[in-house]
């Protein structure tokens, strides 16, 4: 195998955690041969937090140039988060990757995601001028209800920008702030945290990183699971425990005007959803049948939040056999903790060496 064409200023942490349950041999397969291709380009931690049986099979599956290890234990150094002790198990694992790493630049990637050679070089040079980026993930490929997740993606950057399953940081500033809390929304505490302390966040909409879809009995599973993320976001709550109410009276209007109310209701998800595929460059990889799922995934929605306000008012929203309560600290509450803790001198280095983009 060759040598990696990155110094040590640059290294990828994926965070594993499968069970015995979820793991196919086919996305074995996959993940090995994409961190096969990865190493060609950039250093690999994967922080393996499954069981041992399924760790040594990783262990064997894996490149020999891949360093496996295991995470270490959850730590409440960034304070008190409002969940069990374990929480979110994938903090522990990324927090793990990040201290054992030299390179000062870090890519974190869910196992699902697979950066191109150009796509891995752009993110590691976005940090030049940044403490954290933020890229945009796309479904590839697309089985039916993977267009119901676009539809939410596209409707998440007609308004702001998407959440992807990958970000860039840089080490420093992370460590500066003793790490992020095991929460639900646990991509958004990392992002909140490193901002709180005086980070500086790029969002790139049009950096477009391809990740593989779940399998539709894990897609089930995330329903209530995605809403209740919404109780980090406070407007996004309200307005989407306002959509079960106003849907139930635009039914029980006079038929003529119960057909339009609900033609409305239809057609504008698919006109938000269609403005967030044009920005951005969108439309090179978002499909526009993807936008005629929206009216379906706010549906969806109207009812899961429901569900998820259910869960809250229960004790937090189940999670890894445990309840999680906090989606994710305010920015107020980060703030009252990590501010200035990245300090008036912290300065941005241009990277010596990022991915070489030509094959």
């Amino acid at each position: 195998m060759s040598t990696p064409s990155v110094e040590p200023s640059a290294e990828y942490i994926l965070p594993l955690r499968w069970t015995a349950e979820s793991e196919r041999d086919s996305e074995l397969q996959d993940l090995a041969a994409y961190l096969e291709r990865l190493l060609r380009w950039i250093p690999v931690t994967v922080v393996d937090g499954s069981a041992p049986g399924l760790f040594e099979r990783h262990r064997a599956a894996f490149p020999p140039g891949v360093r496996h290890i295991r995470p270490e234990p959850a730590s409440d150094s960034a304070g008190g988060s409002g969940n069990s002790a374990a929480g979110n198990g994938k903090v522990a694992g990324v927090m793990t990757g990040v201290r054992a790493s030299s390179a000062e630049l870090l890519v974190i990637a869910d196992d699902d995601v697979r950066y191109t050679r150009e796509s891995l070089a752009a993110v590691v040079r976005h940090l030049s001028s940044a403490d954290i980026v933020r890229p945009q993930n796309y479904f590839d490929p697309l089985p039916w209800h993977a267009w119901c997740d676009t539809a939410r993606t596209l409707i998440n950057r007609a308004w702001s920008a998407d959440y992807p399953g990958t970000l860039a940081v840089r080490k420093s500033a992370l460590l500066a702030t003793g790490g992020y809390d095991p929460v639900l929304f646990e991509n958004l505490e990392l992002i909140r945290t490193v901002k709180a302390a005086g980070g500086r966040e790029r969002i790139v909409p049009d950096l477009m990183v391809p990740r593989r879809p779940p399998k539709f009995r894990h897609f089930l599973k995330q329903r209530t699971r995605q809403a209740y993320d919404d109780f980090a976001q406070p407007r996004r709550l309200a307005v989407e425990l306002s959509l079960l109410p106003v849907i139930a009276c635009a039914a029980r209007l006079p038929a003529g005007r119960r057909r339009a109310a609900l033609l409305a209701l239809a057609a504008a998800p698919v006109l938000i959803a269609e403005t967030g595929r044009r920005r951005h460059s969108g439309r090179a990889v978002f499909p526009f049948p993807a936008t005629l799922f929206a009216p379906l995934w706010v549906l969806e929605r109207a009812a899961c939040i429901w569900i998820a306000l259910g869960f809250r008012l229960a004790g937090g929203v189940p999670y890894a056999g445990a309840r999680l309560k906090t989606a994710a600290h305010s920015e107020a509450e980060l703030r009252r903790r990590h501010r200035g803790k990245l300090g008036s001198h912290y300065h941005y280095l241009k990277p010596a060496n990022v991915p070489k983009e030509q094959p």
